[in-house]
């Protein structure tokens, strides 16, 4: 870890490092480019699960709309997940 941490004084407080990565998905109506976030805690509440990825649509919109999303105790983790949920559903923007 970097001393970015360090920063946060108060463990209640929610201190989180982005990191944004672009997720192109292929479908019959086209590609569908995704901006998944991750958010690093410095604090996590439980220590398996320092890193929340979540994309920036939704999919499954004609039936229940769903935001791809996933956690983990790793960012390599957390964005798989993400990106394994996206493939679930087509995006109907």
């Amino acid at each position: 870890m970097t001393d970015w941490i360090y920063a946060q004084t108060d463990k209640h407080e929610q201190l989180a490092r982005l990191h944004h990565f672009s997720y192109t998905k292929h479908q019959a109506s086209g590609p569908v480019e995704f901006v998944i976030t991750v958010k690093e805690f410095a604090s996590p509440e439980t220590g398996d699960m320092q890193f929340f990825a979540q994309a920036d649509k939704e999919t499954n919109q004609k039936s229940v709309p769903f935001r791809p999303c996933g956690w983990h105790k790793t960012l390599l983790g957390a964005l798989t997940s993400c990106i394994a949920n996206i493939q679930r559903f087509d995006f109907h923007g």
